[in-house]
C-alpha cells in the first residue's frame, strides 16, 4: 500500500491561475487490508488538483509495485494548476515503464485499475475531470441521490451492457472480478473521461472495488448521507465493508464541496441529514 498526500478540513484552493475563484473542499482517504488478504495491494493519492486510488492486481507483491508506480506518478501532478487529460495519459504512461522495470518478469504480470478526479481548468466554470480505467468507482452523491459517474471495464459490465445478464446475475457471476483494461501488462493505458460539474453540496466518492463487493448503491448511499463530515463517511464505508465480510483489500476518498467562490452550502447537504460546521 501507498499513500500519497494528506487530508484535509476546509482547504481553501484558488481554482486556476490568474483567477481570483477559489473553492472550499474537505476530504479524506482511508485503506484497510480487509480480513481476507494478506497484504494490501491498494494505493491511493491526494495531492491536489488530482485524487485517485489504485488497486492492483498480480502475483506475490506485483499488484502493490503496480498501483503505487500510478500513484507515484499521479502524484507528480499535485500542485499544478492545470492539469489536462494529456498530463494524465503521459503518468500513466510512465507508470506502466516503471511498473515493468520494478515488478519484473511474473507469472501472472502485473497491472492496476485506477480511477479518480480532477480539478479541471479546462473550463470556464469549476469541473470535476473524471478518469478511470477498470473497476474501481466515483459516485456523486448529491441532494440526496447517489449516481455512479464512472462505468466499470469488467467482463460483466459488457454482459451487462448488451444484455446477456442482469444486474443481479453479476453479483455472482464466475467472471465478476475480470477487468477489461488495466494500467500495465506492458500495453499502452486508456482511461475513460468525463466532465462533471464541480458544485458546492456535492459530495465525491472514491474507490476500490473492496467497497463495491460488499455494500450495495443503497448501503453507500446510505452511509454518505449521514455522516457529518468526509472524514466521518469515509471511516464508516471502510467499517461496513469489512463488517460485511471484508474480502478483499478496502480503499475510498471522500471529498466534501463546501464552497465554490462565494457561492456557499447552505442546504443541500443539510437536507440529506448532515450538518455543516
Amino acid at each position: 500500500m501507498t499513500a500519497r498526500g494528506e487530508n484535509a478540513t476546509r482547504k481553501r484552493l484558488r481554482y486556476r491561475e490568474n483567477c481570483d475563484l477559489e473553492i472550499e473542499l474537505s476530504w479524506f482517504g482511508l485503506t484497510d487490508v480487509g480480513l481476507r488478504r494478506e497484504t494490501n495491494q491498494d494505493s491511493f493519492v491526494t495531492v491536489p488538483p488530482i485524487f485517485a486510488v489504485a488497486d492492483g492486481m498480480g502475483g506475490h507483491s506485483a499488484g502493490e509495485i503496480a498501483s503505487a508506480a500510478v500513484v507515484r506518478r499521479l502524484a507528480e501532478l499535485g500542485g499544478s494548476r492545470t492539469v489536462s487529460e494529456k498530463d494524465i495519459d503521459g503518468v500513466l504512461g510512465d507508470a506502466v515503464d516503471d511498473i515493468e522495470l520494478d515488478a519484473g518478469e511474473t507469472e501472472l504480470g502485473a497491472g492496476t485499475t485506477v480511477t479518480g478526479v480532477v480539478i479541471g481548468t479546462e473550463a470556464s466554470e469549476p469541473t470535476w475531470k473524471v478518469f478511470n480505467i477498470g473497476d474501481s468507482r466515483v459516485y456523486q452523491y448529491f441532494k440526496g441521490a447517489l449516481s455512479q459517474v464512472t462505468v466499470d471495464h469488467s467482463v460483466v459490465q459488457h454482459l451487462i451492457d448488451t444484455g446477456a445478464i442482469t444486474e443481479e446475475e453479476a453479483e455472482v457471476h464466475p467472471h465478476a472480478n475480470v477487468i477489461t483494461r488495466a494500467v500495465g501488462f506492458n500495453e499502452a493505458p486508456v482511461p475513460d473521461y468525463t466532465s462533471l460539474a464541480l458544485i458546492p453540496g456535492q459530495r465525491i466518492l472514491i474507490c476500490s472495488d473492496g467497497l463495491t463487493k460488499e455494500l450495495t448503491d443503497i448501503g453507500i448511499q446510505h452511509f454518505l448521507a449521514n455522516a457529518r463530515t468526509a472524514e466521518g463517511a469515509a471511516r464508516s464505508l471502510v467499517k461496513q465493508a469489512l463488517d460485511n465480510a471484508g474480502r478483499d483489500n478496502v480503499t475510498v476518498i471522500v471529498i466534501d464541496v463546501h464552497a465554490v467562490g462565494d457561492v456557499i452550502d447552505t442546504g443541500s447537504i443539510e437536507a440529506a441529514g448532515i450538518e455543516l460546521d
